[in-house]
């Protein structure tokens, strides 16, 4: 079984998908650490490299078909990545939205290395401009609107939570629908 995460800046995905991937002993993988790792490659940012995938979609094509490789293996594993849902369509699909002042600061405080800057006020420009940047190229590419919640089996809203809250509610729904 595969769960798929997704959501909104400084929503927990990744945390979560790792926390979540340990509680059930299955794999975890990120498509955005992947993307990151990529843009770093390049001398690049991500929202370069999102720029850049807004004319060449071999940024996105690539995560895509790694995913999907994923898939085909048969194994248990939580996958955090903004189309994972669209293409693992047999996942238990997971949206996390967030307050996006909330979120801002939490991608603030993580200072991940895909994010140069020290001013938060840009960081909140620059993750707005992301998240057109991911509707804009999802829609061209794949005709996918990952802001659609009927898309996803269950959304969480993690504005006020502890991030073990989150993963224990992820994994009670989970736990109801396939255990």
């Amino acid at each position: 079984m595969i769960v798929t995460i997704t959501g909104m800046p400084g929503s927990g995905k990744t945390t979560v998908g790792r926390l979540l991937a340990k509680k059930l002993g299955y794999e975890f993988y990120s498509v955005g650490e992947l993307r990151g790792k990529w843009a770093l490659e390049r001398g690049m940012t991500i929202d370069e490299l999102n720029k850049l995938g807004e004319t060449e979609d071999w940024t996105d094509k690539k995560a895509d078909e790694w995913q999907v490789e994923i898939a085909k293996r048969g194994e248990n594993a939580v996958i955090d990545g903004r189309l994972s849902f669209h293409f693992i369509p047999n996942s238990f699909k997971v949206f996390l939205t967030v307050d996006p002042d909330t979120g801002v600061k939490r991608v603030y405080g993580d200072k991940r290395e895909d994010e140069k800057t020290d001013d938060i006020n840009q960081l909140k420009k620059d993750l707005a401009k992301r998240g057109e940047s991911d509707v804009l190229r999802y829609k061209k590419h794949y005709g996918v609107d990952i802001t659609e919640m009927h898309n996803y089996d269950l959304v969480v809203d993690t504005t006020g939570m502890k991030i073990e809250e989150v993963v224990e509610r992820v994994h009670e729904e989970f736990r109801k629908r396939f255990e």
